[in-house]
């Protein structure tokens, strides 16, 4: 059956994890026949348009001097763009905040007559579509950052909780994360899909490594705290001897950012700084590499992980539930987890115990610079087991069958 479908999203579609996991679904969606629309949260006069949807299928908040005047608030605390912090904002601004999206959400509802409403995020943005449209069926992926928020928010959550309570189907990315979603918004287990997320095979696809050495070494994502860039480089910092190249991709803002510039400016090893890059750009560099590192204190599914071992890279990363779980089962030569201890907030170490982290993550790098000096492909019949079920028709498969299940359920209301 042919659906047409709202997305929702409170930030902007063309950055971030949850913004390149909007833009697949539509782009599943359209080749699946059907008729997608858009809500987005963007910079006053940027010009966003994402893939697969026309300008006149988009509506738009827009935040900096438009609609409102103060940043897009970023669903993590440190965005790749100038944003605004969901803690920082006044009773009023959150106020302005809702009557914007709910404005643009009535405005949809009544131009396009939407089927269904597939928002992103367990925040405010699907808060507002569930008051709004209660007889409509909504159905909304978390993405783990809006899990961060309800924690670090608690002055929002009466303003969420309840509505999100209401929405009709919830699609988690893991089995923790679904666990995590009951725990905290007392939604039922049994409203909650686990769906995954996905990446695009056709360009993430294994290719022969160059010679080593150097040893190419790749970083993607935000240049943050969060995500433990400064704690990689100064664990760098610490095999200095060994031949290696590393490429960062990404970037971050304010004293974040500059602090990862500073770290990897210091290193004696050569870097490579590229910014923000396309998905094109990404799988090409990846194809490049023989090792990805993702020291990350927070994660919820990362998509990059597969995206890396669909490349062929050797992998390291932190064992956070989602990366454990993508990695069940897979040997230590193709991907080595490294413990965290506990953390003293939802995302950031306690200072004594960085400099045994710091230690830890060199001692594992320097095995893993080692392993790719010796053999610079490496082959896993673990890497096609594990991302077969990860391609976005995969993923979209399942999304699809949430469609009609509850489209199904509300018809029968």
């Amino acid at each position: 059956m042919i659906m047409k479908i709202l997305h929702l999203l409170s930030q902007r579609p063309d950055f971030t994890g949850s913004g390149i996991y909007l833009q697949n679904i539509i782009r599943m969606a359209e080749k699946k026949g059907h008729r997608n629309y858009l809500i987005a949260g963007v910079p006053f006069d940027s010009q966003v348009v994402p893939l697969d949807v026309s300008t006149d299928a988009c509506r738009f908040v827009t935040f900096s001097g438009g609609d409102l005047s103060y940043p897009v608030p970023g669903m993590s605390d440190v965005m790749p763009y100038q944003s605004s912090r969901f803690r920082d904002l006044t009773p009023a601004e959150i106020e302005e905040y809702e009557n914007a999206f709910s404005g643009r959400i009535k405005e949809a509802l009544e131009k396009w007559h939407p089927d269904i409403i597939h928002s992103h995020h367990l925040w405010l943005m699907s808060a507002i579509a569930r008051n709004i449209a209660p007889h409509l069926p909504l159905v909304t992926t978390c993405h783990s950052t809006d899990l961060r928020q309800f924690i670090n928010c608690p002055h929002l959550r009466d303003r969420v909780g309840q509505p999100c309570r209401q929405i009709d189907r919830i699609m988690a990315l893991s089995r923790q994360q679904s666990a995590d979603i009951t725990e905290l918004y007392d939604i039922p287990s049994g409203q909650i899909t686990v769906t995954g997320g996905g990446f695009t095979a056709d360009l993430f696809s294994p290719g022969k490594k160059p010679a080593s050495p150097p040893v190419q070494i790749i970083y993607a994502g935000k240049l943050s705290r969060a995500k433990g860039v400064p704690w990689l480089l100064r664990a760098l910092e610490r095999i200095a001897h060994l031949p290696v190249h590393l490429h960062l991709v990404g970037q971050g803002t304010g004293k974040e950012d500059a602090e990862c510039r500073m770290l990897a400016d210091k290193l004696k090893c050569g870097v490579t700084l590229y910014g923000r890059v396309s998905q094109d750009v990404l799988a090409h560099l990846m194809g490049k590499s023989h090792l990805f590192v993702l020291p990350s204190f927070f994660e919820g599914l990362p998509l990059v992980l597969l995206e890396a071992l669909a490349s062929g890279c050797r992998v390291v990363t932190t064992d956070l539930p989602g990366c454990c779980e993508l990695l069940q089962g897979v040997d230590s030569n193709l991907a080595q987890l490294l413990e965290l201890p506990p953390l003293q907030d939802v995302d950031n170490p306690f200072p004594e115990d960085m400099e045994k982290l710091t230690a830890n993550l060199a001692e594992i790098l320097e095995r893993k610079i080692n392993e790719s000096l010796v053999a610079p492909d490496v082959k896993s019949e673990m890497t096609s087991t594990i991302t077969a079920n990860y391609t976005w028709p995969a993923i979209f498969a399942k999304i699809e069958q949430v469609y009609h299940e509850v489209q199904s359920a509300t018809s029968c209301r």
